[in-house]
This record gives structure tokens, C-alpha cells and sequence, in this order.
């Protein structure tokens, strides 16, 4: 058994959750036994466990010395985080601010990988985001491209994506070709309003500081001073990421994203993500970033749903 003190007794409650919530889910991750009194905790299992318990909750005080909210969602990170070891600390990666939103709340990685993925962004003009839905590859990406902007670094935003989804073609849906299209770019209009105020982002688009277009729409062009983000790019053909990747100009930088599980190509046609994945690995100045089950950060039910697939394969 080891015991943890805490002086601050309203910041030790905020720590462990109503009716000890937090607590009780980290002794469940951890298959260890909290007890709490006042300020002061005890901790019953293996000595590794134990260890590893302790580390967390004192991590997570720290978290809310920095004015952190321990939200369920930051609580599923942190534990997760914990959970596949490594140096980083929970408070670099917490208090690793990359944007704001329209809602002056603070986007930050929620996981090791995350934060070395925002990190890679910044030290390469080419960067593929490969891993499960819910890894939070897209939403950073987004949110790296917006700061950029902001701070000048680059003069627009594209946003793409292939208009390929679960065999559904194009001709099929109503309406004229941008009413055709605007479905498959939805998640990308979901993500810049949740990161910046509508009517700016309705003028930035106005003004084609922000486009958002199917890839398609990239050919014959040279893309200069932006910020690039291909996503669901693991539908993209070979022509298509070869057109794509080429049409990177001076100061821009491309950030692409996917996951190779869930291709919907149709048949016998190869994922344009696979080949570049194996084609350019030892390029200088393209990195890949590795996302896996346990950077999901939606629900915790996704992690144990990708889980229970990979596991039939």
C-alpha cells in the first residue's frame, strides 16, 4: 500500500471527481484499490500498478495547478496516456496550446503521439497522419493550419479530400455538382467552424483564403505560401496522391492524413496512401506519424470497437 497527501483540499476533490468518480475509474484502469480521506489517498495493488497510479494522480494534480478542467474526456486521455508509458509528461502535452477556439477554449494533444504529430508538422513541409478514426489526425492538422494563418505563416488554407464514400457515387446524389460534393467535405467545415467564429470563416472562404474543395480540384495547379491538408486520403487513387503531392509550391507545407483499414476504393484499385507510404518513408523531409487505437480520443467505446475489429481480421 502507498499513501499521497495533498495540502490543497478543494483542488484534492476537484481531483478526484464527484463521489470519488475519478478515482474510481482510474483504479478500474489500473486494477488497483483508491481509498480517499480528505485530502489524502491510499493506493492497494501490485507495486507496478501502484507506482504507475501514483504517477498518474500526481500528474493530474499538477493538471489542475495549471487551471486544467479534469474533464471525463482529458481524465480517458490522461490514463490512456499513461497507460503506454514514455517520458512525455502529462503537462507538456496538456499545456501545449496550438489554437483557440471561436469558444476561446484551448486546442491541445490529448496523447504522446499527438503531441509529437503537432510537433512533426512544424519541423516538416510533408507530413502523412496514418492511424484510426478518432486519433484526432484531421482536427490537429486544422488546427496547426489555423494558427499558421493567423500568425502569418502561410497567406491560405486548403482543405481536400477525395469525394469517394462507402460506394457511393457522385451521379447519384441530387442537385448540381457543388451540392454534389459538399457531403464529402462536411467534416472539414465541421472542424474550421469549431475553430473559428462563422462569419470570419465564411469570409475567409469568400475571399479563397480558405478553399475547400475535392481533390480533383488540385490538378494543374502549383500551391504556394499554404497550408494543405488531404484528408481521407487513403481513398485517394495513385494518380491521384501522385497529382496531389506534386502540386506543392514555395512556403506551403501538406499535411496528410487517412486510415489504411478503411479504404473504400473500389475494387482493385490500390490506395494512393499504401503505395506513398512505402514509396517515400526515407524521403528528408516527409515523416509519418503512427496513430493507434490507444490515441482515440472520442468516446471511450471507439478505442474497444477498433479493438474488437483488428482482432477478427
Amino acid at each position: 500500500m502507498k499513501n499521497l497527501e495533498f495540502q490543497n483540499i478543494p483542488l484534492a476533490q476537484k481531483l478526484f471527481g464527484t463521489h470519488n468518480a475519478n478515482l474510481e475509474k482510474i483504479a478500474r484502469a489500473f486494477d488497483v484499490e483508491i481509498n480517499s480521506r480528505g485530502g489524502a489517498i491510499s493506493v492497494n495493488g501490485s507495486e507496478k500498478k501502484t507506482d504507475k497510479t501514483i504517477d498518474l494522480i500526481n500528474q493530474l494534480y499538477e493538471l489542475l495547478e495549471e487551471k486544467i478542467r479534469l474533464t471525463p474526456a482529458v481524465i480517458d486521455a490522461a490514463i490512456n496516456a499513461a497507460q503506454q508509458g514514455g517520458a512525455t509528461s502529462l503537462k507538456k502535452i496538456f499545456t501545449t496550446t496550438i489554437v483557440l477556439t471561436a469558444q476561446n477554449k484551448p486546442i491541445t494533444p490529448r496523447t504522446p503521439t499527438q503531441l509529437k504529430y503537432t510537433e512533426a508538422i512544424k519541423s516538416n513541409d510533408i507530413l502523412f497522419g496514418i492511424g484510426p478514426a478518432g486519433t484526432g489526425k484531421t482536427y490537429l492538422a486544422m488546427a496547426m493550419a489555423v494558427a499558421a494563418l493567423t500568425k502569418g505563416d502561410v497567406k491560405k488554407i486548403i482543405l481536400t479530400r477525395p469525394a469517394v464514400e462507402a460506394g457511393e457515387a457522385l451521379g447519384f446524389l441530387p442537385g448540381d455538382l457543388a451540392e454534389k460534393i459538399n457531403p464529402y467535405l462536411r467534416p472539414l467545415y465541421d472542424a474550421l467552424y469549431d475553430m473559428l467564429d462563422f462569419e470570419k470563416a465564411r469570409a475567409y472562404i469568400e475571399q479563397e483564403i480558405i478553399e475547400i474543395a475535392p481533390i480533383a480540384f488540385m490538378r494543374g495547379r502549383t500551391l504556394n505560401n499554404a497550408f494543405i491538408i488531404l484528408d481521407e486520403a487513403q481513398n485517394t487513387t495513385s494518380q491521384q496522391m501522385k497529382m496531389f503531392l506534386t502540386r506543392i509550391g514555395y512556403g506551403s507545407k501538406a499535411i496528410i492524413t487517412g486510415d489504411i483499414t478503411q479504404t473504400d476504393l473500389p475494387g482493385g484499385k490500390k490506395s494512393g496512401l499504401v503505395e506513398a507510404r512505402k514509396l517515400l518513408a526515407r524521403i528528408e523531409g516527409i515523416s509519418f506519424i503512427e496513430f493507434s487505437k490507444e490515441d482515440v480520443v472520442r468516446h471511450r467505446l471507439v478505442s474497444d470497437i477498433i479493438d474488437a475489429y483488428e482482432k477478427n481480421k
